[in-house]
Formats: structure tokens, sequence, C-alpha cells
């Protein structure tokens, strides 16, 4: 007896095993060059050829080709002119644009996990605000120079978020999710200020405590100026940079 999935195989023009293996190396590719461009290995401006990645990734053309097909989809790569392909720059104005959408839809979020949590979900809002409370500068300066593990420890936050959620707000989902992956680029410019890593950690703690305590719009609160002193911290840091840049 034939199952379900081998029956769709043979009638998708391009699902046999070739065809899968392309769209599996595709999406190694992807996500090896996202989280390169986002956690800033691959710099604004870098040039991107399909021969060169596919060289230093140990693939086909074709994967590579199909990966940057969706990076310039994403806003990550843009290009420049015929087979000129760039890793997108950071536009402050876009920043700002992103912080506007990002503060009304972690808002949002924020209410509706403190209304939803349930009990295991506050369990863990309650486990996390320890953890942000135990960040220290001895923990930011624990020969991590990439904040990894901070930066872990803001992804475990986001994803509490998520299954705070529920099945109920999935579009709510993808469009932060859509918003975090261009933010954890510029998130990453005061990753060398262990001040505002600090203040941000402490600001984690009290959007997690808010939320665990069942309370919305203390957690609303909470994410707001969490967000304000954000964008406040990487805007001071592209205007240095922008120094650095262009004395």
């Amino acid at each position: 007896m034939v199952d379900t999935s081998e029956r769709l195989q043979r009638a998708t023009p391009g699902a046999g095993p070739r065809a899968r293996a392309s769209r599996s190396a595709a999406d190694r590719v992807l996500a090896t060059l996202r989280a390169e461009i986002v956690d800033g290995t691959l710099t604004p401006g870098t040039p991107l050829t399909e021969a060169q990645q596919a060289e230093r990734l140990g693939v086909s053309r074709t994967p590579v080709r199909e990966a940057l097909a969706r990076l310039i989809a994403d806003g990550l790569v843009e290009e420049r002119g015929p087979r000129t392909l760039l890793v997108s720059s950071i536009n402050p104005d876009d920043v700002v644009a992103l912080f506007e959408l990002r503060t009304t839809l972690d808002e949002q979020a924020a209410r509706l996990a403190a209304r939803r949590a349930t009990h295991d979900d506050r369990a863990e809002f309650r486990a996390l605000a320890a953890r942000f409370g135990s960040v220290t500068v001895e923990f930011l300066r624990d020969d991590d120079t990439s904040r990894h593990g901070y930066y872990a420890l803001v992804a475990a936050f986001d994803a509490a978020i998520d299954t705070a959620l529920g099945g109920r707000s999935t579009y709510l989902a993808a469009a932060i999710e859509s918003v975090r992956l261009h933010l954890a680029r510029v998130r990453r410019l005061a990753r060398d200020d262990d001040a505002r890593l600090l203040t941000a950690a402490a600001e984690h703690r009290a959007i997690a405590d808010a939320i665990a305590d069942g309370d919305p719009e203390r957690a609303v609160a909470a994410t707001r100026l969490h967000l304000h002193n954000a964008l406040t911290s990487i805007q001071s840091h592209l205007t240095s940079h922008d120094r650095q840049e262009n004395p």
C-alpha cells in the first residue's frame, strides 16, 4: 500500500530525492548565510558571489543561488547591478521604522502572553526572570566577544513569548519573527556596550516578571520602556559608526 507522502512525491514534479536534496542544501546555505549576516560576520557591503560561496560552503551553485534569492526577498541582500550582490546596509531611517512596528507588535505580544500564559508558561517566565537577574559584567565578559550566551538567553525569552501566544496568534507571531530577523542585526551593534546589555537584561527581567504575574498592562509598559531604550542606544551607536566612517 502506498502512503500519502509517497503519492504526493509521485504526483508533484520535482519532489524526488534529488529535488529534496537540493532544497535541503539550499536551506543549510540559507541558515548559514543568514546567521553570518545577522551576527555581523558578513558585514554590510560584503559582496556575495555564487561561485565563492559555493566553494566556501562546499555545495554546488544551485543551492547558493536559491539561498541568495531568499535573502534578497528577506531584505538582507541587495542587488547592485548585473551579477553583483551585496549584504544590505543598515539604514538609520529603516531602523526607526522597524522599531515603530516592533513596538506595536511586541506590546501586543506581551499583553496576550500575560493573559494566556499557562501554569507551565508562567514557571518558564519566572525562570527566565531569574536568569536575566543573574546577568553580570563577568557573565558578559566571559571570553565571549560575540555575547552568544546573552543572546541565547534573549532567544529563549522570545521563544517563551511565542509559546505563550499559542496557536491563536499565528499572524502576530509571523510578523514578529520577520521584524526580529532585521532587528537582530542592529541589536548586535550594542554587544560591546556592557552597561546597555546589563540594563537590557534588567528590562527583560521586568517583562518576564510581569508576564509571570499575569499583569498585561505592566508587561506592556515594561516592553515599551525596553524598546525605547534599545532604539535610543542603537541610534547612538549608528551615529558613532557613521562618524567613524565619515569623519
